[in-house]
């Protein structure tokens, strides 16, 4: 199945429910922060998410107990692709390059990831 990029609010409701693992929408209105959206909006948004095939339900009478089709860790990887591709022409050197020089990576962070590096290259 293809995964289809989420909107922003798309994204915010599935972290929530691949936190919950499961949930009805007032589970999932109960995680959002204030001010809330309307009860009707977050509940149409996962419909849309419905649709995109990013998850399903359970009925329980007239109400739907919501949970994930897709994981966390696909959808990581389908929009890290999207943004090396887009963006660092599949370079990780671009993109960790693009990072230091917006300074959102400290000298520490550096150090670490270049560890990360040498030990993945040493397996």
């Amino acid at each position: 199945m293809e995964i289809k990029e989420l909107t922003r609010a798309e994204e915010q409701l599935m972290q929530i429910l691949w936190q919950l693992k499961k949930g009805f929408v007032k589970n999932v209105m109960a995680e959002l922060p204030e001010p809330l959206p309307a009860y009707n909006t977050v509940s149409t948004i996962i419909r849309i998410l419905e649709a995109k095939g990013f998850v399903s339900y359970v009925a329980h009478g007239k109400s739907h107990e919501y949970f994930p089709l897709i994981s966390k860790e696909a959808y990581q990887s389908f929009a890290t692709d999207k943004l090396m591709n887009g963006y660092f022409d599949n370079s990780v050197q671009h993109m960790f390059s693009y990072f230091v020089k917006k300074e959102k990576i400290d000298l520490k962070e550096a150090d670490e990831i270049m560890k990360l590096i040498e030990k993945l290259k040493n397996k």
